[in-house]
């Protein structure tokens, strides 16, 4: 099972530093059987999209939780995409987030299949919206959009073999 994780470029470095994303329990993203039945017209990949998609958003959460305890990570939403056995990942009742899996275990770097970023032009719409965060959640309409617009922007795909790379710019 493909599963999406999301991350910072802060916590990327620990992991690839630790060998492994962790500790457990840790929340990800994945096509479920909650998520296919709710979006029965998509085919796989578009399963798929809607489950980055969802990392994505947990991803501007982590950087605003992370700002609050005074860590300052680059803004730029960060998923890393996984294999896992199916039976690694159990999947919640939550509908609001019908892609969202636990996973009980740390997950090897050794199986991550590729990581997501936003790419530097990003960054002044990612900054804006870890802003507006809190103002979203209380129901302002006008933050709810600069949130939102977050997503205008799709994350760039790179290979394992690349995090190095990134994580040194």
């Amino acid at each position: 099972m493909r599963v999406y994780l999301p991350c910072t470029l802060v916590a990327l470095a620990a992991a690839v530093e630790a060998g492994e994303l962790g500790p457990a329990p840790l929340t990800g993203y994945a096509v479920t059987p909650a998520l296919t039945e709710w979006y029965a017209s998509g085919d796989t990949e578009e399963l798929e999209y809607v489950a980055l998609t969802e990392a994505a958003r947990a991803s501007l959460r982590l950087l605003a939780a992370g700002r609050a305890g005074g860590v300052e990570a680059p803004p730029r939403r960060v998923v890393v995409a996984a294999e896992v056995p199916d039976r690694a990942a159990s999947a919640g009742a939550d509908l609001e987030e019908r892609a969202r899996v636990r996973l009980a275990e740390p997950i090897p770097m050794a199986k991550v299949a590729a990581v997501h970023i936003d790419d530097d032009y990003a960054a002044a719409d990612i900054e804006a919206a870890v802003a507006a965060l809190p103002a979203s959640d209380a129901g302002d309409d006008d933050a709810r959009f600069t949130v939102d617009g977050a997503e205008a922007h799709e994350l760039m795909w790179y290979a394992t073999q690349e995090i190095p790379d990134l994580l040194s710019s």
